[in-house]
C-alpha cells in the first residue's frame, strides 16, 4: 500500500477491481485435475466483486459507503485494510489506518481483558508504548475497569462488544475504518458512541463507515457513495446517496417475465384477465430537487373494447400515507372522460413540476377506470398502489421537510 504525498487526501482508491474464483467441482486426484485442464474445464467460475472502482476520501471526511448485501462493500473495506489485494488498481493511504471490520476479531477468550487490549492493539500495528498511552481511555470508554484482569470468556457478550469497540475507536490512528458496528451495546453505550462520532466528525478526523443505516449516513457523514454490483452508482451528498439506497431496496421483481402456464395464470396486484397490464414508470431521475420536473409514463392494456381512463395520486411516504390527488382529466367532478374506447395498449406521459415540494419520500400510484359519461357511473378495473408504485425522492439544498404543497402538472403526448 503506497503512502500518499498529497496531504489533503487521506485514502485514494484508483481503478480497483477484485475477482474471486469459486470452485464448481471437487477433484480428488492430480490425474483428474490434469485431464480437466487438458479438456479446458476450469473447475471454477469467476465472481467479479469489484469493477474498476475509484474515489477519494479527503482528510477530515466522515465518508459513508452503502449498498445492498453482496454489492462489494465489505470486500472493498478489506482491500483498503490490506486484508485482500486487488487484481487491478491501487489503494493509497496517508497515515496510520485502524480497521475494524468485525467486532472481536483477534480476541482470545483465554486471555484477560487487559491482555486482549494489548494483543488487539499489536494486531492493529501499535507498539506497547502506544498502547500504554491509550489504555486508560479504552478502559474508561468501555466502562470495564473492574473486569480487566478477568478472562474474556467470563465476560458477557455485551461486555465483549464494548471492549472490542472501545479498542477500535480509541486507537489513535489517522484513518478509522468501520464496518456495520454502530448498533453495539446497550442504549446507554450507544448514546456514548453517538457522542463520540459527533465529536470525531467535528474534530476533523478521517472516518470511513460501511452501513445499512441511512439515518447514520445522514447524521454523521459529509460524503457518501453507493455500490451496486461492484460499481459506484452514486456519490456525493449523503441524503441523495441515502435516497438512492432506499430506492434500490424498493425495487420490485418484474413478474411479467414469468413464462409458460405460470405466466398465464398469475397476474400482478391490480391486474386481471380484463386488464392484464398496468404500469407506472419513472422517466426522470428518482432523486430530484424542486428545480426539477418529475416525468413518468402510464401504460395499461385492455383485451376488450371499452372506454378507459387513468387517475393519479402522489403518496407522501414521509408523513405516513397522506397524499395529494393529481387529476388527469379521466375522472373530474364525478364525470368520466375516457382516454380510449378501443382494446389494446394505452400509453401516456405525465410531467409534474416540483417547485413547491419539500424534502420527502414519495410514490406514484393510480387506477384504471371505465364507465359512461353519466355522473357517477364509472368503476375501477385496475390499479397500481403501494405494492408496485415507483418511488421518487425530493432532496433540496435547504433541507426543509415541511408540508407538501400541491403543484399541478400537465400531459405531454
Amino acid at each position: 500500500m503506497e503512502k500518499m504525498t498529497k496531504k489533503n487526501i487521506a485514502v485514494k482508491i484508483d481503478h480497483v477491481s477484485k475477482t474471486f474464483k469459486l470452485p464448481t467441482e471437487s477433484s480428488s486426484s492430480l490425474r483428474t485435475t490434469l485431464v480437466n485442464r487438458l479438456k479446458g474445464i476450469k473447475g471454477y467460475t469467476e465472481q467479479h466483486v469489484l469493477k474498476d472502482i475509484s474515489f477519494e476520501v479527503e482528510e477530515g471526511d466522515f465518508f459513508g459507503i452503502v449498498g445492498r448485501n453482496g454489492s462489494g462493500k465489505s470486500t472493498l473495506l478489506k482491500i483498503i485494510s490490506q486484508i485482500y489485494m486487488p487484481e487491478k488498481g491501487q489503494v493509497s493511504v496517508n497515515g496510520k489506518l485502524v480497521s475494524f471490520i468485525e467486532l472481536g476479531v483477534g480476541f482470545n477468550p483465554e486471555l484477560t481483558g487487559k491482555e486482549n487490549v494489548y494483543l488487539n492493539g499489536a494486531m492493529l500495528g501499535f507498539s506497547v508504548e502506544e498502547i500504554d498511552a491509550m489504555y486508560d481511555d479504552i478502559v474508561d470508554f468501555a466502562e470495564l475497569s473492574e473486569f480487566m484482569n478477568q478472562k474474556l470468556k467470563n465476560y458477557s457478550s455485551g461486555m465483549q462488544v464494548r471492549l472490542a469497540f472501545s479498542v477500535a475507536i480509541k486507537a489513535q490512528g489517522d484513518v478509522l475504518v468501520l464496518d456495520e458496528v454502530l448498533a453495539v451495546g446497550d442504549e446507554a453505550f450507544q448514546r456514548k458512541c453517538n457522542d463520540y462520532f459527533m465529536e470525531r466528525r467535528k474534530s476533523g478526523k478521517t472516518t470511513i463507515l460501511v452501513t445499512h443505516d441511512m439515518g447514520a449516513v445522514q447524521k454523521y457523514c459529509n460524503k457518501a457513495i453507493m455500490i451496486k454490483d461492484g460499481e459506484v452508482i452514486a456519490d456525493g451528498e449523503p441524503s441523495v446517496v441515502a435516497a438512492k439506497y432506499r430506492a434500490a431496496n424498493f425495487e420490485v421483481t418484474d413478474h411479467h417475465k414469468l413464462s409458460g402456464d405460470v405466466a398465464k395464470a398469475e397476474y400482478l396486484p391490480g391486474t386481471n384477465a380484463e386488464v392484464p397490464r398496468v404500469e407506472i414508470n419513472l422517466l426522470s431521475k428518482d432523486v430530484l430537487s424542486r428545480d426539477d420536473i418529475l416525468k413518468f409514463e402510464i401504460i395499461y392494456e385492455t383485451i376488450v373494447d371499452m372506454p378507459t381512463g387513468f387517475g393519479f395520486s402522489i403518496i407522501d411516504l414521509t408523513s405516513g400515507g397522506q397524499f395529494s390527488i393529481i387529476d388527469d382529466g379521466a375522472v373530474q367532478q364525478n364525470i368520466f372522460t375516457p382516454w380510449s374506447t378501443k382494446k389494446g395498449v394505452v400509453k401516456r406521459v405525465y410531467e409534474l413540476p416540483l417547485t413547491a415540494f419539500n424534502n420527502r419520500d414519495f410514490m406514484v400510484v393510480g387506477s384504471v377506470f371505465t364507465g359512461t359519461d353519466v355522473v357517477g357511473d364509472f368503476k375501477q378495473i385496475g390499479y397500481i398502489f403501494i405494492d408496485r408504485g415507483p418511488r421518487f425522492f425530493v432532496r433540496n439544498e435547504d433541507g426543509i421537510s415541511g408540508p407538501l404543497l400541491v403543484e399541478k402538472g400537465q400531459f405531454i403526448d
